[in-house]
């Protein structure tokens, strides 16, 4: 079986035992998916959960996180880690969508990476969630992982497994396989213990079978 063929195996595969593929961060719009994500940066998303619903309390609007003291940002933010750096990306960011994008999240990848705190990784979720873009692959920890334990990438660079990804599965599949992946690798194919008798797709997984 080539690659691709098992690529679109493994999808189905995980499709089956993950029917409800949801992002795992809370939001009630583009930019609180946008900002949520920035924040779960060395974080995990639960705790961004919890820390989201006393920050957007108190800064409702993009109008106002830009003229939010940064030293009060910076307390509410604290829990997430690293709170000095996403502080000032989360008021910069709000800045830039005001004056630059009308106060809404761009709908490509070149926009989005512009704004402050924005890579690929991001950049692709809102495309994959918000925009329903085909071919938008989120090359989170969990992604890059599970993609080199199953054998369909080499590479623990995130651009590359992206694109790795991008090349063997079908383009309207991309952002819910990314997020079954997340789904998958928090319950059965974790970073210390692997259960590969619980996985749904051991029998595709190049790991696996070394075993």
């Amino acid at each position: 079986m080539d690659t691709k063929t098992r690529a679109g195996e493994i999808v189905a595969g995980l499709k089956k035992e993950y029917p409800i593929p949801e992002c795992t961060l809370d939001y009630t719009n583009a930019w609180q998916l946008l900002f949520n994500a920035r924040l779960a940066a060395q974080c995990t998303d639960k705790r961004v959960n919890e820390v989201a619903v006393g920050l957007y309390r108190r800064f409702p609007t993009l109008e106002d996180f830009a003229s939010a003291d940064i030293a009060e940002l910076e307390e509410l933010i604290r829990p997430t880690g690293f709170f000095r750096v996403k502080s000032a990306d989360l008021k910069n960011a709000a800045i830039m969508l005001l004056s630059e994008f009308g106060g809404k999240v761009p709908d490509n990848l070149d926009d989005l990476l512009k704004l402050p705190g924005v890579g690929r990784k991001v950049a692709n979720l809102i495309l994959g969630d918000v925009y329903n873009a085909p071919g938008a692959v989120v090359a989170d920890t969990h992604c890059i992982r599970l993609s080199n334990r199953l054998g369909l990438c080499e590479t623990k660079d995130p651009k590359k497994v992206e694109f790795a990804l991008r090349e063997l599965i079908d383009p309207a599949e991309t952002n819910n396989f990314c997020h079954r992946l997340v789904l998958h690798g928090r319950a059965v194919c974790q970073a210390r213990l692997p259960q590969c008798e619980k996985c749904c797709v051991a029998h595709l997984c190049k790991t696996a079978g070394m075993k």
